[in-house]
């Protein structure tokens, strides 16, 4: 080989010779005309690049387009540089803080005296799309810290860039800057290669946010936006996040009166109304059934704890921002639970354990207090008082992969049942700043990898994304608008066993410490409430629904047969109203339509004649005529029909 040439690796394990000094962007193009089009960013020996950096060494490349979570990051980042670009030729004088891409798009936080409207962001949108037909290319500059400093504050007079760079930035000596024509920004990278892959944007809403979070600083405008290469991509976005919004559990919540909050009671407190109170019910009914089946025992822990408790799981160290300032009683310091685990620890301590007792599995509906801040309450979703479905595995090294494996199961098991079949699995492993022996932390992921890999689960790697007393596996559940949900989490914990000093009397007669597994599946009622009034629109099957069905006389003769037919309903065990409101038939029915009944049971004269019913089904209209012990029968299978298996 001459030593002008570098030996590239791909994907399928194929190699080929280029030039040194060759780019990702001229090796897509060896490939095919197409692959350069859609290339948004390489990965050269594991680390994400520009497409245009020359390569000067033997490498492994792979390409990510759009359609790769690598390659939409890039192209929103990207894309948040061309908006500020645009802002700044618009409005001079702005100044920008962050602009990084997000889960469904990206954002910039912009100073300027000028108070964006959507107006505003119309005209934004119109010069980004010019600024991608100027067709810029994207320039990495590397510099030194300083010389960047020196930049912005003589070039561009940026504060929040030179603050970045003097404060998060103070251990790194050398930087990048990304130029696109005048346009020049602080940015670790990469980018897409020129501003002409940029084909179609929206920018979504603008909102107050205070520089690095902080209410004591700054108030900027965040603007945030979405862009895709293709404009039936963005159509369809765009058509989803109008189904969102007719889906906010916010607005069905109080069209089906489920909850609510009160600011002036309490911000962040929900009130579960009748209708709420009964889906909760019927969720946790099935939730206990299933962990009882699953071989779960269930505790039920305080809502406060000694300050010696939070000290000793170090939460007062670690946590303590997300803590309720404590109360004093008998002159002890008392603290409201963030969490139930520390509870759970002391009645394990209650006896000397045996590795014949292993594993304990704990579950429990613990309500616990967590102070968040006004400003990110919201609904259901974001709260500060809430019920966990947590749960802790107490168990032995040899035990640990069987039981994981178990966890795995079970959450598919309760997601299936609850209507979501779409799940998506994470593996985080040990950060740099960590707790526990190597050995364990080695024989934890290893577990964690061989209880995926059993199951046939496909998962992507966090690396150095597990917690600092050990390493999880998350599960993200898909919507009914495919949307990714963070719920379940099967998280090790070295740290607690240690602290609390935990035991038990192995085989050989001697103390070992127990591996234990915090497992949350749902997350907490409240949020997993919020997700499911918007994964359903509302519209719970029959086991959820508050009201099951609902009886209505057309007119008052046939009342009494009405009650009748209400009775037989109630005494199967059904949710049933009777609507004897002297309204028109239209009325009733397109007002229990609205409110989501399943079922709505129509009695006139030929019903009352024949002692038979007539039914209409939410969004599905008349079903016809049925005799009425038999449909009451169907109905009950219905609703009894969900798969718990242990």
């Amino acid at each position: 080989m001459s030593n002008e040439n570098i030996k590239i690796t791909f994907p399928d394990g194929s190699i080929k010779e280029f030039p040194k000094g060759t780019s990702s962007m001229d090796i897509a193009r060896s490939i095919s005309k197409g692959l350069a089009e859609d290339a948004i960013v390489a990965e050269v020996n594991g680390k994400l690049v520009d497409l245009v950096k020359p390569l000067n060494e033997d490498s492994s490349v792979k390409f990510y387009k759009f359609g790769d979570e690598e390659g939409r990051k890039v192209y929103w980042h990207t894309t948040s540089h061309i908006m500020a670009q645009a802002i700044e030729e618009l409005f001079p004088g702005a100044k920008f803080g962050v602009g990084p891409p997000i889960e469904n798009g990206f954002y910039y936080d912009v100073d300027s005296e000028h108070k964006f409207t959507e107006e505003d962001l119309k005209k934004i949108e119109d010069r980004m799309l010019e600024i991608a037909k100027r067709d810029l290319k994207t320039e990495r500059e590397e510099l030194k810290r300083e010389d960047a400093i020196a930049y912005f504050k003589s070039k561009r007079i940026d504060p929040y860039k030179v603050e970045i760079l003097e404060d998060i930035a103070k251990n790194e000596d050398v930087v990048s800057l990304y130029h696109q024509g005048g346009f020049t920004d602080l940015c670790r990278g990469p980018h897409m290669p020129t501003t002409a892959k940029l084909k179609n944007v929206r920018l979504l809403s603008v909102s107050g946010s205070y520089w690095r979070g902080s209410s004591d600083r700054q108030q900027l405008q965040r603007i945030y936006g979405v862009s895709f290469p293709k404009k039936k991509e963005l159509d369809d976005y765009l058509h989803l996040l109008e189904e969102a919004e007719k889906r906010d559990h916010r607005k069905i919540g109080k069209q089906l009166d489920l909850y609510s909050t009160h600011e002036e009671a309490g911000a962040g407190l929900v009130y579960w109304h009748p209708n709420g109170a009964i889906i909760r019910m019927e969720l946790e009914d099935f939730w206990r059934k299933a962990h009882l089946q699953g071989s779960y025992e269930l505790l039920n822990t305080p809502h406060m704890g000694k300050s010696w408790l939070w000290e000793t799981s170090g939460h007062l160290d670690f946590y303590k921002e997300s803590m309720y300032a404590p109360m004093e009683i008998d002159e002890q310091e008392y603290y409201m639970k963030p969490m139930n685990c520390p509870f759970h620890i002391m009645i394990y301590k209650t006896h000397l354990r045996s590795y014949k007792d292993l594993p304990l599995r704990w579950a429990e509906l613990g309500t616990v207090y967590r102070y968040e801040k006004s400003g990110v309450l919201h609904g259901l979703l974001r709260v500060r008082g809430f019920t966990q479905d947590d749960a802790h595995i107490f168990c032995t090294h040899e035990q640990i992969e069987s039981e994981i494996i178990e966890v795995l199961r079970f959450a598919r098991m309760i997601f299936t049942a609850l209507g979501f079949e779409h799940m998506n699995y994470y593996l985080s492993t040990k950060p740099e700043k960590a707790v526990g022996e190597d050995a364990l932390w080695d024989k934890a992921t290893k577990s964690l990898i061989a209880a995926l890999e059993n199951e046939g689960l496909s998962y992507k790697v966090d690396e150095g994304g597990g917690a600092f007393y050990g390493p999880k596996i998350d599960i993200k559940i898909k919507d009914a608008l495919h949307r990714e949900w963070q719920l379940s989490t099967i998280q090790f914990d070295f740290n607690l066993p240690e602290r609390f000093d935990l035991k038990y009397i192995g085989e050989d007669g001697k103390e070992h410490r127990p591996f234990m597994v915090h497992r949350a599946l749902l997350g907490s009622m409240e949020r997993f409430f919020g997700i499911l009034i918007e994964h359903y629109a509302g519209a719970f099957p029959l086991w959820l629904a508050p009201v099951q069905a609902v009886v209505i006389p057309i007119t008052d003769n046939q009342l009494e047969y009405a009650n009748e037919v209400y009775n037989q309903f109630k005494n199967s065990g059904l949710r049933v109203k009777l609507d004897d409101r002297r309204e028109k038939m239209g009325y009733k029915i397109r007002d229990w339509e609205t409110k989501k009944v399943p079922y709505m049971v129509v009695l006139g004269d030929k019903e009352k004649q024949s002692g038979n019913i007539t039914v209409r089904a939410h969004k599905k209209g008349d079903l016809g005529a049925f005799e009425l012990n038999e449909f009451i029968d169907s109905l009950v299978k219905e609703r009894d029909f969900k798969e718990i298996k242990s």
